[in-house]
């Protein structure tokens, strides 16, 4: 019996259909341009930049050194326990994702999101191959795989491939010194980690930036999603002036006789999307407003002699006055508002606050950690003797001479183990643990109290320097 075919069932999946961009140039263009070159010189030239630290510090002005725990940037060295600058980094950077987008909609998806920068890239080189919009909706649509067909894609792919391999490249830079590395890469002497890591991205960066493309911004990233509540009705994003533009040229209320609107209905700003959309349809989640709609509307109205502005940045509050005949709100009123403000005011003082932290920092620092058992120990002539490891660091760049006193009580003096000063000799950006005794005399204070307040010193002899920890001096009790 044959199936009935209104009963076959249905699939719950639509195939992408591919996104070919149409060329366009205008202001927004030629921004994400500038964007998208220094980006990416940034990213590719970052980790050959060299800085001079000493003989005894890399001179990689950039560098993630995983094996000794320490991140350089330029003349700043943050170690494992000053975490919290990276941390107030990435708090920063979400205070600014937010003051833009609450200021300007998605303008990091528009313009510098790496998705956004690498796929731009990866257009270019399939326009550079393929042809412009037109051409390539051929290709696409060609069933028969012949020699012409093969080769541009063969020829797309490969550089693609080539992009997404100096992506990789890139990034293992950031991790250890770039030039050595690239030799040893080359004469397959690299860790098997850094082959790895660069297989794993060159693959990701060349499905994500020539294949995945607008689909890892609708359904990987959760920022389109999240985007709604940093907005409001004052928000400039991008949109379309519906009540200049409608009705469109080919409608049915123009065959029926109503005033066309200045939309001719060319297509150009849908033709141009790189996500695919109609901007004419409304706000879209699928929308990064990267503006090149703008760009092709402009060209489009400048031909036929209409106003420009047709698509253009804009709020809701400009819509009720446009609507009413009114001029809308100054450019400067829609940034400036009590909610990028706030955002403006925190993102300041996370700022302040870590150049602060910064600059107060000291090159030498020291932990103190009494030694508990025993918590004190009685020596042949009475005296009373606690215990603590010390553990001194130097940020040096040389090896630096620290002495160690102690304050409190004038009976309590030092003694360090292994060695008849009072100093001891750290090496260049290493920690030194010391076992440090403090010794009271018999009969005095400290020996017969239960426990006294001390406070031990550290003091780099070169310059100066003094850092301090406070600790307690456990006694007799009696």
């Amino acid at each position: 019996m044959p199936a009935d075919s209104d009963n076959a069932p249905q699939s719950l999946y639509a195939a992408q259909e591919p996104v070919f961009p149409k060329r366009v140039s205008g202001w927004f263009r030629n921004l994400k341009w500038v964007i998208m070159i220094v980006t990416l010189g940034i990213y590719y030239l970052t980790p050959w930049i060299r800085w001079d630290r000493g003989p005894q510090l890399p001179d990689q002005a950039v560098l993630v050194d995983m094996a000794h725990r320490r991140f350089f940037f330029f003349w700043i060295e943050i170690w494992p326990h000053e975490f919290y600058f990276v941390a107030g980094l990435l708090v920063m950077a979400g205070l600014g994702l937010f003051l833009f987008t609450s200021a300007m909609g998605r303008v990091w998806c528009g313009y510098a999101c790496p998705q956004t920068v690498w796929t731009d890239l990866f257009i270019l080189v399939e326009r550079w191959i393929e042809g412009d919009r037109n051409a390539r909706l051929r290709l696409h649509r060609q069933k028969k795989w012949d020699f012409r067909k093969v080769r541009l894609r063969l020829t797309k792919w490969t550089v693609w491939l080539i992009i997404g391999l100096l992506t990789g490249g890139a990034w293992v830079f950031y991790f250890t010194d770039a030039p050595t590395l690239l030799l040893d890469l080359f004469t397959l002497n690299a860790h098997p980690i850094a082959y790895t890591t660069i297989a794993i991205l060159t693959a990701t960066t060349f499905f994500f930036g020539g294949f995945a493309r607008e689909q890892i911004c609708i359904y990987a990233c959760p920022w389109p999603r999240i985007q709604a509540a940093m907005m409001d009705e004052d928000t400039l994003t991008v949109g379309y002036r519906e009540w200049r533009g409608e009705p469109r040229k080919h409608s049915e209320e123009v065959k029926a006789g109503e005033a066309q609107g200045d939309c001719i209905d060319c297509m150009a700003c849908v033709n141009v999307c790189p996500m695919g959309i109609d901007i004419r349809d409304g706000q879209q989640m699928e929308c990064i407003t990267c503006a090149l709609c703008i760009d092709a509307c402009d060209d489009i109205m400048a031909k036929i002699g209409k106003p420009r502005g047709l698509i253009d940045y804009l709020a809701l509050t400009d819509e009720q006055y446009e609507r009413q005949g009114k001029a809308p709100k100054k450019v400067m009123s829609h940034i400036l508002r009590p909610r990028t403000i706030m955002y403006t005011a925190l993102w300041s003082i996370v700022g302040f606050s870590l150049l602060f932290a910064l600059f107060i920092r000291s090159d030498i620092e020291m932990t103190v950690a009494p030694v508990r058992n025993p918590t004190f120990i009685t020596l042949s002539d009475g005296s009373i003797r606690n215990t603590y490891e010390v553990r001194l660091l130097n940020k040096h760049g040389d090896d630096r001479p620290f002495r160690i006193t102690v304050t409190g009580d004038p009976a309590v003096r030092v003694q360090l183990e292994g060695t008849p000063y009072a100093s001891v000799n750290v090496p260049a950006n290493k920690t030194h643990l010391q076992r440090v005794y403090l010794i009271a005399p018999a009969g005095s204070g400290p020996a017969q109290a239960e426990r006294s307040d001390v406070r031990l010193w550290v003091e780099d002899i070169s310059n100066g320097d003094r850092a301090y920890k406070d600790t307690i001096f456990n006694g007799k009790g009696n």
